[in-house]
């Protein structure tokens, strides 16, 4: 998801590591932060198969920023991402979250698919709990901090399949 993200934050706009590595913070730093060790080499990466390039400018007390900015090709990569998320990317609410920051650079008809296979994937409710293969859902658990964890689930994922129902009835031509 570093890649995408990248890549949507520069699609938004030009901008250097340090202000890139903030916006990314601010979209996954509460529950994955973003190190130089893998930010710089993710960037190095997306320079290499030229989906960004890097440039100079004067900044500030004359002090040399590299801005990056997003070839075209990078940008047909990105709308190819958030076209297809995988599997994972569907099933995994933070990497769903990161799609979700830029959906709105695909096609209303593009939009619907993507956000439809994230709300069959929430319909077929899955359970964080398991006992002898057979999911334990809320009423069964006794345990009262992870009835808490099933409540808490349970009424997200009831909150964001209203919102998918509604957003995709709008995108619908």
């Amino acid at each position: 998801m570093l890649e995408v993200a990248i890549l949507g934050f520069l699609k938004e706009e030009p901008m250097h590591g340090y202000e890139l590595k903030q916006r990314l913070a601010s979209l996954t730093g509460h529950f994955r932060p973003v190190s130089d060790g893998a930010l710089y080499p993710a960037i190095a990466r997306l320079e290499a198969q030229k989906f960004v390039v890097k440039h100079e400018e004067s900044g500030e007390n004359g002090i040399i920023k590299r801005v990056l900015t997003l070839t075209p090709e990078g940008e047909s990569r990105l709308l190819n991402l958030l076209r297809e998320p995988t599997d994972l990317d569907i099933s995994d609410r933070n990497k769903f979250f990161t799609i979700l920051a830029f959906l709105r650079y695909l096609s209303p008809v593009e939009q619907c698919t993507v956000l439809q296979r994230r709300l069959d994937f929430l319909e077929k409710g899955k359970s964080f709990f398991s006992e002898k293969g057979r999911p334990v859902h809320f009423a069964q658990e006794t345990d009262p901090f992870r009835k808490g964890m099933l409540l808490i689930a349970k009424e997200t994922s009831r909150v964001e399949k209203q919102w998918l129902r509604e957003t995709i009835s709008k995108l619908k031509p």
